[in-house]
């Protein structure tokens, strides 16, 4: 693997590209139930997602293919690969999947339509099975901090927990917390400071560069028209980074023409018609009886990862799925890709006075679980921008910046992705509601934060899981999901316990009637952050961001 420098000198390509996955889920962890469907979206991911990504690298490496990427992995998910009761109950899940497996193997063994797609899960779940248990002994966080200090891979951080910073901004100790909780959380785990970090739903408003700096943060990523409308206007659109003007923090553009082909379902590459079809699972498809085991434990049908239809196109009917047909497709999509890039590259480097950088970032969860060749089709084009280095190099933002000492110094504007672009998801009739909540606890986190700050013991406890429950409540993904309409009881419920939580600890402290049985079930329960001090939400009067 070359090291920075050598990756550096090795470019004699027209551009760079630099690939962010943002790998995130909400804090999900239930120890008072023996089963919640809502941690199978960890268990999801982790089969299609995140495993096969760290596979993906152990094979680039084993062939000597350099490749640099750069990756978020949030706080919340971090928390989640490392508790001990998730890692178990995971084990078990893959556990009862290699057993369906191997039933659906003897299931389909007579039909050639179906047979050879079974085997093929059955054969990605034992892959999952060694890695996980046996590579990384549970811990696969492990693999991604490997590949890190191998000089592969570059991983930023987030919010703490995901919180939509514009919806916090009127209250400033409230967006700190979110900051300076996910630093520390990421120094916890991965043993160094974060060069970047991947701003919820890509929310910036001027002035949260400051809490950036303030916090050791070098560069964030921001939606495409967040630069274009910068003040002044950047010579170079979002083809190299700007400096913010209010703190020397760079802010990276993302590139829409990238973004429409692996985004797109129409357009993209995602909805070819040879690709798996990812809504027809047999979860839903066989009968009861045969199923029960492996779906919710109250009948409730699920998706069970196994699924063997293509997309096939707009209709009901669908054709059974083809893998080397799909994989074929995917190796000619990561050439195009490439292709299409390079052709961009050499168009901007003939207009810039440097080498452009094309940024394209994408939900990791994309690859493998909602487009279940997109691992492949990264694989792909890793190899052929290894093959082709006279194209287009891979790069890291910490790495651009470290060559291109020199940018321009403007204030990007308001925005955020999802519909809109404008905070519309975030703050819709659906989940407004939310607000008026969260905003009062912010008011009375900062107000103890200041008035109890030298608090010990059981005090400083409450403190301490009021800050937990007040993040746990800013998670943009309850708001977000309130939006979409998918699993909305439970959203609303998550909000409304950390809220009765909040306000109970709140209320115990200001009558001086802390339940020490209370406080110790919450600590329990959302044992998120443990390193967390509530004295980051300190008041700050001196005028100071």
């Amino acid at each position: 693997m070359k090291n920075k420098t050598e990756h550096k000198k090795s470019h004699n390509g027209k551009g760079f590209l630099c690939l962010v996955l943002h790998a995130h889920l909400p804090y999900v962890r239930h120890p008072e139930c023996d089963y919640m469907l809502e941690e199978n979206w960890l268990y999801e991911a982790l089969t299609e997602t995140y495993i096969p990504l760290l596979s993906m690298f152990e094979n680039l490496i084993a062939d000597k293919v350099p490749f640099r990427i750069t990756m978020s992995l949030t706080p919340t998910l971090c928390t989640m690969l490392t508790d001990v009761l998730l890692q178990e109950r995971y084990s078990a899940h893959l556990k009862r999947s290699i057993e369906l497996g191997e039933k659906e193997l003897e299931r389909t063994k007579n039909d050639p339509d179906f047979h050879a797609t079974a085997a093929m899960y059955l054969d990605k779940l034992n892959i999952c099975r060694r890695t996980f248990d046996d590579s990384y002994n549970g811990n696969i966080l492990d693999g991604f901090k490997y590949f890190q200090n191998a000089g592969a891979l570059e991983i930023i951080t987030c919010g703490a927990t995901h919180g939509y910073l514009p919806n916090m901004q009127c209250n400033p100790e409230a967006v700190r917390a979110q900051i300076v909780t996910a630093v520390n959380s990421y120094e916890r785990f991965l043993g160094c400071k974060p060069q970047g970090i991947w701003l919820p739903e890509c929310g910036f408003y001027p002035g949260l560069e400051e809490f950036l700096y303030e916090a050791g943060i070098r560069y964030f990523f921001t939606e495409t028209h967040g630069i274009l409308f910068a003040d002044p206007k950047p010579q170079h659109g979002v083809f190299a980074p700007v400096l913010c003007q209010k703190a020397p923090v760079a802010a990276f553009g993302r590139d829409t023409e990238s973004s429409r082909s692996v985004w797109s379902s129409k357009e993209g590459y995602p909805g070819h018609p040879l690709y798996r079809d990812f809504y027809r699972d047999i979860g839903f498809d066989l009968d009861m009886d045969y199923i029960a085991p492996y779906i919710d434990p109250i009948g409730l049908r699920i998706h069970t990862g196994f699924k063997y239809y293509r997309i096939t196109g707009q209709t009901d009917h669908k054709e059974p799925y083809r893998r080397n047909e799909a994989l074929a497709i995917a190796a000619e999509h990561a050439g195009n890709f490439l292709y299409n890039r390079t052709k961009q590259a050499e168009y901007l480097s003939s207009i810039m006075d440097r080498p452009p950088i094309i940024v394209a970032p994408y939900d990791a969860e994309l690859f493998g679980h909602w487009w279940y060749e997109g691992p492949e089709w990264l694989n792909f084009l890793i190899r052929k921008a290894a093959f082709e280095q006279e194209a287009i190099t891979l790069i890291t933002p910490s790495e651009y910046l470290d060559t291109f000492k020199s940018n321009q110094v403007c204030e990007p504007s308001f925005s955020s992705w999802g519909e809109g672009g404008y905070s519309e998801v975030w703050l819709d009739k659906s989940n407004d509601w939310i607000y008026r909540h969260i905003h009062r606890m912010e008011i009375k986190m900062t107000e103890c934060a200041t008035a109890y700050f030298n608090a010990e013991g059981l005090v400083k406890r409450t403190l301490n899981q009021m800050a937990r429950e007040l993040l746990l409540a800013e998670s943009s993904d309850w708001a977000f999901i309130m939006k979409n309409g998918t699993m909305v009881d439970y959203a609303v419920r998550r909000t409304k316990e950390h809220i009765a939580n909040f306000l109970r600890l709140y209320n115990d402290l200001k009558k001086d009637c802390i339940d020490g049985n209370f406080v110790s079930l919450l600590e329990s329960h959302n044992n998120i952050f443990p390193e967390i001090d509530f004295r980051v939400y300190k008041s700050h009067n001196d005028g100071t961001p």
